[in-house]
């Protein structure tokens, strides 16, 4: 299985890129693992943010229509403890899951095409986060589930 994470626009703060860096490079020692930064479009700023968000899931859709398994991160998603994501990703991949894509959003939220594409959505918290932030929390709970289900020491139930 392959797993993906896409997000728009560049994580601008140095130490969340490091961050991001830093647990991406640790979960492909378990599994593939890419970041899909799609492109901010041009003159992004001038447009109202229905139209940001319009655009943001047309890029979105394009991406998801590639893999198997969709997943959005959503305040209002299904909430997982770090177990439980572990034996959700082991069950996939046990399932011949090929690819998962994993969707943040921009500050604006999905686009109703994007919600009816994806497959699940989750939440990471009740409390919100940058969508920026999100990245890290998410490739750190990634590397946290594997290293759970090869029953390593980086979890401390």
């Amino acid at each position: 299985m392959k797993i993906s994470l896409l997000f728009t626009g560049k994580t601008e703060a140095p130490w969340l890129k490091e961050g991001i860096q830093v647990y991406s490079k640790r979960l492909m020692r378990y599994i593939p693992f890419e970041l899909i930064e799609c492109p901010i479009p041009k003159k992004w700023a001038s447009l109202p943010p229905q139209q940001r968000m319009e655009k943001e899931g047309q890029l979105q859709l394009e991406r998801m229509l590639q893999h198997d398994l969709c997943i959005l991160l959503d305040e209002k998603g299904t909430a997982w403890d770090s177990e439980g994501l572990a034996r959700f990703l082991e069950e996939r991949m046990n399932r011949s899951t090929k690819s998962l894509l994993m969707v943040v959003g921009g500050p604006w939220g999905f686009s109703p095409e994007v919600r009816k594409a994806a497959h699940m959505k989750w939440s990471l918290s009740p409390m919100t986060f940058s969508h920026q932030m999100i990245r890290l929390f998410l490739v750190e709970q990634l590397y946290r589930a594997f290293a759970i289900i090869r029953n390593e020491p980086y979890h401390n139930p």
